[in-house]
């Protein structure tokens, strides 16, 4: 059974008050940029162990009817066709992705923002797209020499050419599909126009991490840091709350950097800063809902090594950049650990050593280890995985799950039929033959069913996988990591 060091019942309750309380302090309106992923937040839920991956949604599902969601995306996002990379999908078609899904779980969602907007053909082109679906769009708009120049950005030519979005509710929702959409522009651009309505309406900010009131070099704020890598975003003591208060509290790089200037646009709207740190805007409780810190330093730690394979990886396959992988082993030296402290790691490459061939290790929920290496009937990660479900199964090592009269014409078809230069089965392969076997095998059976104990298992491979491969651990919902090598004998991973 997997440790908990998360109350996820209490952070749902705090949470939900303590913005209860922040649109209080203002005229019961408030403007909350929500950055991260507000569902499916699965590097939460590693980091800290016991958050479930969509808490963030059923918290603000327990305030449905005093809020409603605008979605901001970047017209320079939309032009580039710009992707999710856990997704693979374009911002755009995520924007409508959030907006059925906010839909569908009961959260109102008052319309769509395009900020920087340019009249190019694939803005137009989503634009009106989005309005086919009933969905409202606003214009917001590119401002010179932003955010610098405060004076023209708090002004009738700057925020004011910006369209008003008109909303009803207490809280506003301000999210997007990525970074660099726009989402505060968003914020303080209704600030400004609500002020000129009469309306004192606030702004808050809402980032799971870094967690504020953990050590700068925590493990759960250092594994931050190696998520996100690639925006070299860099954790620091916030320099404005040590200041005004002489509390020692964690930010990062940019929100420290524009604060100052948001301080000049709060005092150019209101003619006060209702702020005095970045720590200040913050609303987040994560750190206060930790109940074993041990638990949660121990995950992050595993979360860092397998934030530094997939950073090799992206490197490997010519999507990463060698710097990632530099700041995540320095982010490992601080924390104290090796590649090797992922206990999965040195039984696979101890197995690939020994026999020349690619391996697999699973480390299962009571911290048993099972191992798998090629055969010429399956690949690595197949045989590790049918080898993973016999123990758990309770089945002998030596009992075959599938017949091997029932492999060779699935590798008759790849090989002859579909040009398939590695006969091997790839994982998928392996459990549609294990579903085809368990309608008359028990132990098949049996098997099958210990699929949804593999939920949070451990897997690490000693080559890269094939994207299908990785696409079927993903689905079983294992975390995989793999050596930055390309088996031999194969043309693409």
């Amino acid at each position: 059974m997997q440790q908990i060091g998360f109350d996820n019942e209490k952070y749902l309750r705090i949470q939900s008050e303590h913005i209860k309380e922040r649109i209080g302090k203002f005229e019961g309106k408030l403007y909350l940029e929500f950055g991260g992923k507000l569902f499916d937040d699965f590097h939460a839920s590693r980091v800290l162990p016991g958050f479930q991956p969509d808490s963030k949604l059923k918290m603000l599902l327990s305030l449905k009817d005093e809020a409603e969601v605008v979605i901001a995306i970047s017209a320079e996002d939309i032009e580039r066709n710009k992707k999710r990379d856990d997704l693979g999908i374009g911002y755009d078609e995520d924007v409508l992705r959030l907006a059925n899904v906010f839909t569908e779980r009961g959260l109102e969602v008052n319309s769509v923002v395009i900020t920087r907007f340019t009249h190019s053909p694939a803005v137009t082109q989503f634009k009106q797209r989005l309005e086919r679906k009933k969905i409202k769009v606003y214009r917001h708009y590119s401002i010179e020499d932003y955010p610098s120049n405060v004076p023209l950005i708090v002004s009738d030519k700057g925020y004011g050419k910006d369209e008003y979005i008109e909303t009803t509710k207490p809280l506003i929702i301000v999210t997007a599909p990525g970074p660099g959409s726009g989402k505060m522009a968003t914020c303080l651009s209704q600030l400004y126009h609500e002020n000129k309505r009469g309306v004192k309406a606030g702004y808050a900010k809402f980032e799971t991490f870094p967690v504020w009131n953990l050590p700068l070099k925590h493990p759960v704020n250092l594994a931050y840091e190696a998520a996100t890598a690639d925006l070299n975003d860099v954790n620091m003591i916030d320099p404005f709350h040590l200041s005004a208060y002489g509390e020692t509290t964690v930010n990062y790089n940019r929100d420290v950097e524009i604060f100052p200037v948001l301080n000049a646009i709060f005092e150019g709207i209101y003619g006060e800063s209702p702020y005095k740190s970045p720590t200040d805007m913050g609303v987040n409780m994560v750190g206060m809902c930790i109940v074993d810190d041990e638990v949660c330093r121990e995950a992050s730690k595993q979360e860092i090594i397998r934030r530094y394979y997939q950073s090799k990886e992206a490197f490997a396959r010519g999507t990463g950049d060698e710097k990632e992988i530099f700041k995540i082993e320095l982010l490992m030296k601080q924390a104290d650990i090796t590649p090797e402290y992922r206990r999965v790691v040195k039984p696979c490459m101890d197995r690939a050593k020994k026999e020349g061939k690619p391996a697999m290790a699973i480390e299962l929920a009571n911290g048993e280890i099972i191992t798998g290496g090629t055969t010429e009937l399956l690949g690595a990660s197949s045989a590790g995985l049918l080898n993973a479900l016999k123990y758990l199964a309770g089945i002998p090592r030596k009992v075959k799950l599938i017949s091997p009269k029932a492999i060779e014409p699935i590798q008759r078809l790849k090989i002859e039929y579909l040009g398939s230069q590695n006969p091997a089965l790839h994982t998928d392969e392996t459990l549609i033959a294990l579903s085809t076997s368990a309608a008359e095998d028990e132990n098949a059976r049996l098997a099958m069913e210990q699929l949804p104990k593999l939920r949070g298992c451990q897997v690490h491979t000693s080559v890269l996988l094939a994207h299908v491969d990785v696409k079927m651990f993903k689905k079983l919902g294992v975390n995989l990591t793999s050596e930055a090598v390309q088996e031999k004998g194969t043309h693409k991973v």
